[in-house]
């Protein structure tokens, strides 16, 4: 709106024959590379900041996709070995070679107290776990440590996504008031006067939603993908629990 009001000004700023009484300029002065290039000092500190956090964010979300498919790939390969095998320690053997699977963690977090429980027990006819509840927080604490791994720098794309369009916005408010002190100085409103300004203004607001879209698109996703991998963690603590269970009480 506020472009819209500057642009009926322009026009209203005509002589009564409708020509302007600047004339106006036909060599392509709003042109986007010829913008950036003769934009102002602050004009270029914003869109480096904006670029800086568009680079970043497409760091972590490249990161994030590669770290998420190598966890898939070794959790399918994790659960077929673990449902495969007569005893944990035959799992135990293959843990070192699946760091990537978020299972690996919880597994060797159950084992380890499954095996202290057990020792505490000491010899008898047959290995019993002294308390399923110890077995279960166990679990449940490992999960929170892998979920906070899986998490680790998404949350850099919601401040991202959160931020960047108000930086632009700064950025384009302050072009718009440079704007109006160039129609001040000059006593011109024409075309000519306005464009260039609010054209090299509102760049900043593209470049703000350049980096915020692709920044929420890609936010949601990976929060889904830690959501589903929050679930198949929670289907092998009741698994692993089932089997101790099962084998020890």
């Amino acid at each position: 709106m506020r472009t819209l009001g500057i642009l009926i000004l322009a026009f209203q700023a005509q002589d009564p024959a409708g020509v302007s009484t600047t004339p106006v300029s036909t060599t392509g002065s709003t042109d986007l590379v010829s913008l950036i290039a003769h934009a102002s000092p602050l004009a270029w500190f914003v869109l480096l900041v904006l670029l800086l956090f568009s680079a970043i964010s497409w760091g972590v979300i490249v990161h994030k996709h590669r770290q998420f498919a190598k966890a898939r790939r070794q959790t399918v390969t994790f659960l077929d070995i673990f449902r495969k095998s007569s005893k944990f320690s035959e799992v135990q053997s293959v843990c070192a070679s699946l760091p990537a699977s978020p299972l690996v963690g919880l597994f060797q977090s159950g084992y380890t107290e499954l095996n202290a429980q057990l020792r505490a027990a000491g010899d008898g006819p047959r290995p019993l776990i002294k308390s399923l509840d110890g077995l279960d927080r166990a679990l449940l604490r490992a999960t929170t440590v892998e979920l906070t791994r899986l998490e680790s720098r998404v949350g850099f794309l919601a401040t991202t996504a959160s931020i960047t369009p108000y930086i632009g916005l700064f950025g384009t408010v302050v072009g718009i008031m440079a704007s109006f002190q160039g129609i001040g100085e000059t006593g011109s409103s024409s075309l000519a006067v306005v464009a260039p300004g609010i054209a090299e203004a509102l760049i900043a607001t593209a470049a703000g939603l350049f980096a915020a879209i692709p920044a929420v698109y890609y936010y949601n996703d990976l929060t889904a993908q830690v959501k589903h991998f929050a679930g198949v963690m929670d289907d092998f603590s009741l698994e692993f629990l089932n089997i101790a269970e099962r084998n020890f009480t």
